[in-house]
């Protein structure tokens, strides 16, 4: 249990002396709006019908507020409570107040109704280890404190007992805490349904699948996370890590599939940002001898890429994680050349960047030249390449016109725009390159039966700056909100309609189909941007025109952007109103962004590379290096296409699973543990849906059995309520139902289930056990009265033979020296023997008698033979 996990249970349970027993205070307590906290309480003094005159309990101000502006307040009884579900005034304050409270005390998982609510704690807590996660293996949901492991272990149990896929989404905004939730969760996997270790062919211990999977974790944080202005670690791109299982419930294999790398951090960071760890890594963590194989310096602020320069991040130690990365790529199966090829790619990209500095532009033509060639010779190097060909595919690059091929020269900028997008296309092939050797390792022949996929991906995002991976990263999370929403609350529904239950059907106010429609639909931001890719004159602007005509006044999402940001140096050109917000996006450069275009002359000379692993990235980008990606049809899938497949791809996934909900909450902005922020934090409360979900669990039926499943569970409650012979599961269920003397408003009878409300099937597990302990404490009763009985009478008949043994025994140390006892001891045996001529004469007696009926019987036998 819990309490042998040492002083874990403080970081979980609140005690019950824990602000609990307070007596709730005489005056009526209420909650207003607070510009600093959110919502505090005040004790009303005054009702002036719609005003109210309360005074504030943390000095005593009084003021005046509007009733419809004040929100109740929960007794003392509910403080820091574990399912929010059931508190007895559900509001936003009452919420908030929870949450906070549980989170000044360190417990930072909450139960909303079906979900869980994670607050990033910015902190190492002591709540992940070995003994915490055998406390809660196997355990139901009410046994438990909240934590992520009760979720994993749900999803697993389920995944057993029904024997269908389950998904955990565990969303969020960036730095709310998602990617270390998703590790948490692999930890919990690997630990509970991981396989032994093997020995290897030289007798050492090899890793097994579990740990496997747990240390890819580390190298694709290190290819595919950057520091951000909130989150240090935050993931750049999108992961569904798929964890199969065998029959027996134990880990058989694993997959991952990525989406949407933001490979543009490659070439350019925001202020106070940085771009993928591996670079800051490689530069700080390796020894003198491998940065001189790769040709790097020491010093980040060298590398045009990389344009904060060596930034600073007290949470993160780039040495150690650079060594942590090797050995985790140790553990996966890469071998130390192909290790030192991935770092020797990665240094090329720098090298490559800082040609960047080398362009000059002629002056009597649009032509220029590469002035200082150091840093081309250096990537050419480490790619594999001739210089002097890079070179001239670069500046220039030979073209088709008609039916012949003519070189045309490049100016400085156009060059400097191939260069980085060579840069961002070779970290995108080296990002998959990982990926794809982390699964193949991770790959097995074992069967397949089913699986349980933990999606983790880029939260939703509103910065100064928003671009066209700002897009694509919101509309995923559009969708998988719409998916949170529609699972929740519209199958919900449709159930109850189904089955015949009447339902007060509740406006959520969370529809987000405009947006999604606005963006990916016909005649969509994506439609029109695709649509504008393939005509030869389009430029940026002609695209933002075409939008503001065909949807501005028009589409309730979309929105002109206010007038004092087309005075910044990034403008914003319009605005999406999402369901997290209303969001402003610049769209220069989305039209290159979405064709993704490479220097097809550069991709030739990247597959003759004399490094058959670089040459291997891009084979199959010779046939695509034309802008777009084109298919064998002659059409061409844009970077907007891809990534909208991919996500439906996804959602088709989720929606054959049973999905488990995680919701992560920022906190604060500046990153500290212990502070809560309270209008951010009621922002995410809102655009998660965790008010409404509370509200339907409240409101709804949440819990379902069909009536024959319900029956025979619960039939133990109540054994007299149906009577012997075949009933219908319907009546016997209401039969039962009218026994247990449940509440009429608790329930509700369907064509085939019953429904119930939150908290019943706990109380009716409750007394199940109660009834099923009760069975077991009669039958062990009558098992030991016996026992017991049988030992009694044994120890009687010992009794009684011991007093019998004890009077002998006193009569005999009585009589031993008493004389005429002595003489009759002495006279018995002679008497014996006067009596011995008696009983000798009686046994002759009985032996002269027994030969003469011998001799009769014979005579009778032989007179017949005679005659």
């Amino acid at each position: 249990m819990l309490h042998n996990a040492g002083k874990t249970m403080e970081y979980l349970r609140a005690s019950d002396q824990d602000g609990k027993t307070e007596q709730f205070s005489d005056k009526k307590l209420v909650w207003i709006v607070s510009k600093e906290t959110g919502f505090e309480s005040a004790a009303v003094i005054q009702d002036k019908g719609e005003d109210l005159v309360v005074s504030k309990t943390s000095n005593n101000e009084e003021l005046t507020v509007k009733k419809e502006d004040t929100q109740q307040m929960n007794p003392p009884k509910f403080e820091k409570l574990e399912d929010m579900a059931n508190l007895t005034y559900l509001n936003e304050a009452s919420v908030l107040h929870n949450l906070r409270q549980r989170y000044y005390s360190s417990m930072i998982y909450t139960y909303s109704g079906i979900f869980c609510v994670a607050i990033n704690p910015y902190a190492r807590l002591p709540i992940y280890t070995k003994e915490v996660i055998n406390s809660y293996r196997g355990k139901r949901r009410t046994e438990m404190p909240p934590h992520i492991f009760t979720v994993a272990d749900e999803a697993y149990q389920q995944m057993i007992q029904q024997r269908e896929n389950q998904s955990i989404l565990i969303t969020g905004e960036s730095g709310a805490g998602k990617t270390e939730n998703t590790k948490k969760v692999i930890q919990y996997f690997a630990a509970v349904c991981g396989v032994d270790q093997v020995k290897s062919d030289d007798g050492a211990n090899k890793a097994g699948l579990d740990q496997q999977l747990v240390r890819c974790n580390p190298v694709l944080e290190a290819f595919g996370n950057a520091k951000t202005v909130k989150n240090d670690n935050s993931s750049r791109f999108g992961k569904f890590v798929r964890i199969h299982f065998g029959g027996t419930g134990k880990i058989h294999s694993a997959d991952i599939e990525r989406y949407l790398l933001e490979k543009a951090r490659v070439t350019y960071q925001n202020p106070d940002e940085r771009s993928f760890h591996i670079f800051y890594q490689m530069i700080k963590g390796m020894s003198a001898d491998e940065r001189g194989t790769c040709l790097l310096s020491d010093k980040p602020s060298e590398y045009v890429l990389l344009s904060n320069g060596d930034m600073i991040v007290d949470s993160i130690n780039d040495v150690e994680q650079f060594q942590e990365t090797k050995q985790c790529m140790d553990i996966l199966n890469f071998s130390k050349d192909v290790q030192m090829q991935i770092f020797k790619f990665a240094a090329g990209i720098l090298n490559l960047g800082n040609t960047i500095t080398s362009l000059k532009q002629n002056k009597r033509d649009e032509n220029c030249t590469i002035e200082n060639t150091t840093w081309i010779e250096r990537a050419s190097h480490l790619f594999g390449l001739n210089t002097m060909d890079v070179t001239k595919a670069l500046v220039k690059p030979r073209i088709k016109v008609g039916s012949e091929y003519v070189h045309k020269g490049q100016n400085a900028d156009q060059v400097k725009n191939s260069i980085k997008a060579l840069c961002k296309s070779i970290f995108e092939k080296l990002f998959k390159l990982v990926l794809d050797m982390c699964n193949e390792t991770l790959e097995t022949k074992l069967r397949r039966n089913f699986f349980i996929g933990v999606l983790d991906i880029a939260g939703f995002e509103i910065f100064d700056f928003n671009s066209f991976e700002q897009l694509c990263i919101n509309l995923t999370n559009e969708k998988i909100q719409q998916f949170f929403n529609h699972h929740m609350f519209t199958l919900e529904q449709e159930e109850y309609r189904k089955e015949g239950i009447k339902w007060d059907f509740i406006d959520f106010g969370l529809d987000l189909e405009p947006t999604i429609e606005l963006i990916e639909r016909n005649m969509g931001v994506f439609a029109m941007m695709d649509e504008e890719c393939i005509m030869p004159k389009a430029t940026d602007k002609s695209f933002l025109d075409k939008l503001n005509r065909q949807h501005l006044g028009r589409h309730p999402k979309y929105a002109k952007p206010p007038a004092k940001s087309q005075l910044s140096e990034s403008p914003v050109h319009f605005q999406i109103i999402h369901y997290a917000g209303v969001v402003g996006y610049n769209v220069d450069g989305w039209l290159d962004k979405n064709k993704d275009p490479l220097n097809e002359n550069v991709v030739e000379l990247f597959v003759k590379s004399r490094e058959p692993l670089f040459a291997k990235l891009f084979e199959a980008a010779v046939e695509v290096a034309t802008p777009g990606r084109r298919k064998k049809g002659g059409s061409f899938q844009t970077v907007a296409t891809i990534h909208k497949l991919a996500v439906e791809h996804l959602l088709i996934t989720l929606r054959s699973t049973t999905p488990h909900f995680i919701r992560c909450i920022l906190p604060n902005m500046k990153k500290k543990s212990g502070i809560i922020e309270a209008n951010l934090v009621l922002d995410q409360l809102k655009c998660n849906g965790v008010l409404e979900g509370i509200r339907i669990v409240r409101k709804g039926f949440p819990n379902r059995l069909i009536y024959q499943e319900f029956v025979q569970r619960y039939t133990i409650l109540a054994p007299k309520a149906i009577p012997q012979g075949f009933m219908d599961g319907m009546k016997a269920t209401q039969k039962l139902v009218e026994a247990l003397q449940l509440d009429e408003n608790s329930y509700r009878m369907g064509h085939s289930k019953i429904f119930l409300r939150a908290g019943i099937i706990g109380y009716l597990e409750d007394l199940r056990d109660e009834r099923v302990k009760t069975v077991l404490i009669g039958f062990q009763t009558l098992a030991r009265g016996w026992l017991a009985r049988k030992k009694f009478k044994r120890l009687l008949d010992l009794r009684i033979g011991a007093l019998v043994a004890q009077r002998n025994t006193r009569q005999y140390f009585i009589l031993r020296k008493w004389g005429w006892w002595r003489l009759f001891t002495k006279v018995k045996p002679l008497l014996s023997v006067s009596r011995q001529e008696d009983e000798i004469k009686h046994k002759e007696q009985q032996a002269e008698q027994f030969k003469k009926e011998k001799s009769t019987d014979c005579d009778s036998a032989l007179i017949p033979l005679l005659r």
